[in-house]
């Protein structure tokens, strides 16, 4: 009953079913799943009867006529004069220019909202009668709170709330996507009970319980569906077992010119097992900044090459390709090892070359970017693949270079990141692979001392960097764009490396790099600074990771207030590789009250893992990991960081299930899955590569 169209609905017709679709609402179940974003006190309060700095709800009259939107800075306000019959007030909408068109002069509207001296800033209203329906009387559902459902511009809370009236009765039949012992475990009601108490609450008590129950219930579902796509996926096909490290790898361990640390060790024997099993690796490898990820990477993938397979690592920039190919250099230097590199500027006779020895097999190792996964490459036995900052690639993209692999076989993958990812989201965006993290530093790695500049130390701080690069060290200096913009407000890198070339920096070499400039030209200034033939070297985040020159010391960052705190934290992590002391300096030009607190906790805090579950805690999961394209699930009741105990007490029941019933699949557990296949999508399980 639930999957039939709300246009069986009392006065649902087609205009309104098309912006109930447009809303995402094509359904009873979507309907009753679309719960109330807040609910509103049913008692209205007299206009005056709000003291200033007072939240509280008022029906009025729009007094004034139709207003227009305006802008204040970043806002876009719109104001109208509104009133009751004990007085009247300017009531000002944020942000939502649209509302201009529906306040008819006459119309009575119901306002929540906060008073001040100014008038009454809204924050939840809807229309309660248009001018020439004012006089009539209007009915609402009996309980203590109204809901006030995510509504458009087409579809109003008001309509959705009544639809919701209609559509509750059906709430019964929702399927019960939490088995009958975990419900009782847990001492949970029925889900419907839940649903219609999320919609029409009789307390705030049964709400807060409505919302505990269907938000554990959500993350139940989708850590199933991660579950079985993990599942799936290692059972789809196998993978190639590379058998116990031999004397190659021994013979390159023992040739490093210094000791692994004890988590680079865990991670080898994460690996060793992976990639013994029979089953293809998917393995997250999470790193502090300069904790050894790529030794752990050149660890796998000499694991493949002496047990007769090839081995791919491919990154997101040519200069992260290069760099790459510059540290394995280094790396391999006592084993020998060939290894190409293909990227998009590759000239053509070199590229040929390669392309023949990997289908050849004679070529065993290979770097490259997305070029890796053209029609055109081809392997002859490719055994492993590491994907370096892999939430930069697309699914496509990672799934191309699954295909690669010895037919019917699926390659091993080692996913590597540089960001630290909280708990949270590490069990939700990456719950379908699993983890190894790197948190201690090599030995001879010096902390990094952090300081916010104010404007007004600019000269100060110019002094100090004079003195660090007078004593032979090196710096970087951070831009946030590549060119000046009239829309973006920020310093551009071209134009302030000519700045400081003709003024502060005018008895130094300065360097210029950014993604815009020709490959040639990318790797002549990345060359240039590690030889030390520039003293500064002035870039967007294109140096965010994986450039490594460890004379570097200083790191200077314009416009601070528009990176992320993990972006600081990416970027400052190209100082302090060597042995001398290192500095980051964070300058800010307009930092509002949310900038100054991501200042702030990298100012104060060096831990990266730390600082992701600051920076979750300040922004929230939706934009942590946004440029992910699959995976970040955003949930319709749960929150996260708020109900991350919910999140991992529903991971472990999960794994409970499977450990005793063997597959989510068993009847005994109930429509389990086709009830997380109905709330996350039919193809959600699907074994795809990650």
């Amino acid at each position: 009953m639930l999957e039939a169209g709300v246009e069986a609905l009392d006065g649902v017709g087609p205009k309104l079913a098309e912006a109930a679709r447009s809303a995402g609402i094509s359904t009873i179940g979507d309907l009753l799943y679309r719960f109330p974003r807040s609910h509103r006190d049913r008692q209205i309060r007299p206009l005056e009867t709000l003291e200033s700095g007072e939240v509280g709800t008022v029906l009025v009259t729009v007094m004034g006529n139709p207003p227009r939107p305006f802008r204040r800075g970043k806002l876009t306000m719109v104001g109208v004069k509104v009133g009751d019959e004990t007085g009247h007030v300017r009531a000002t909408w944020f942000n939502q220019p649209w509302v201009s068109g529906k306040l008819e002069k006459g119309s009575q509207i119901l306002i929540t909202g906060k008073r001040s001296p100014k008038g009454l800033a809204v924050q939840e209203w809807e229309l309660v009668a248009q001018a020439a329906e004012a006089d009539e009387p209007t009915e609402e559902r009996s309980g203590s709170f109204v809901p006030v459902h995510p509504a458009s511009e087409n579809l109003p809370p008001k309509k959705i709330r009544e639809w919701a009236e209609q559509a509750i009765r059906l709430a019964p039949n929702a399927i019960e996507g939490l088995p009958a012992s975990l419900q009782a475990k847990r001492r949970l009601g029925s889900v419907g009970a839940a649903i219609t108490a999320a919609h029409f609450p009789e307390s705030a008590a049964e709400l807060e319980a409505a919302r505990r129950r269907l938000g554990f219930e959500e993350l139940f579902l989708h850590q199933a569906l991660l579950a079985t796509r993990k599942r799936s996926h290692r059972l789809s096909r196998p993978a190639p077992r590379f058998g116990k490290p031999g004397p190659t790898v021994e013979r390159w361990l023992a040739s490093l010119p210094f000791a692994p640390t004890a988590d680079q060790r865990a991670a080898f024997a994460d690996v060793d097992a992976d990639l013994d099993s029979g089953e293809p690796m998917q393995r997250l490898l999470m790193g502090e900044v300069g904790s050894g990820k790529t030794v752990v990477a050149v660890y796998g993938m000499l694991r493949a090459l002496e047990a007769g397979y090839q081995a791919a690592l491919m990154a997101p920039t040519e200069t992260l390709a290069e760099q790459h190919a510059i540290t394995l250099g280094k790396l391999l230097a006592e084993e020998a090892t060939p290894f190409a590199v293909l990227t998009g500027a590759t000239p053509a006779p070199v590229r040929r070359r390669a392309l023949n020895k990997l289908a050849s097999g004679e070529l065993g190792l290979i770097l490259g970017t997305h070029a890796l996964i053209e029609p055109t490459v081809r392997f002859a036995r490719l055994g492993i693949c590491v994907v370096d900052e892999q939430h930069r690639f697309g699914v496509e993209q990672r799934r191309a270079l699954d295909s690669k692999g010895v037919e019917g076989m699926a390659p091993h993958v080692l996913h590597m990141t540089a960001t630290p990812i909280p708990r949270t989201l590490s069990l939700t965006a990456y719950g379908d692979l699993d983890t190894t993290a790197l948190h201690e530093l090599p030995a001879g790695r010096r902390p990094v001392t952090t300081k916010v500049v104010g404007e007004d130390d600019r000269e100060v701080a110019y002094d100090f960097l004079r003195r660090r690069l007078r004593e032979g060290r090196q710096a970087f200096v951070v831009c946030p764009l590549v060119e000046v913009s009239d829309k973006l407000p920020g310093k551009a890198a071209g134009e302030e490396a000519e700045r400081l070339r003709r003024g502060p920096l005018r008895d130094f070499r300065v360097g210029l790099l950014h993604g815009q400039m020709h490959s040639n030209q990318k790797a002549e200034a990345m060359r240039a600074f590690a030889a030390g033939e520039t003293d500064v070297l002035v870039a967007t985040t294109v140096i965010e990771v994986g450039i490594d020159v460890p004379n570097a010391t200083v790191m200077m960052i314009e416009g601070a207030e528009r990176f992320g705190v993990s972006q600081l934290h990416q970027l400052r992590g190209r100082v302090g590789r060597g042995e001398h002391p290192s500095q980051c300096l964070l300058f800010a030009a307009e930092a509002g009250a949310m900038a100054r607190r991501r200042l702030k906790a990298v100012e104060e805090t060096r831990d990266g893992f730390q600082l992701a579950e600051v920076d979750l805690e300040l922004r929230g999961e939706g934009e942590i990991l946004g440029t992910r394209q699959s995976g970040l699930q955003r949930y319709a009741v749960a929150q996260l960081p708020e109900d991350g105990r919910a999140l991992v007490e529903a991971r472990d029941e999960v794994l409970r299930l499977i450990r005793e019933h063997g597959s989510l699949e068993d009847p005994a557990l109930g429509p389990l899955l086709e009830a997380a296949r109905r709330r996350f999508g039919a193809g959600a399980a699907d074994p795809i590569p990650l």
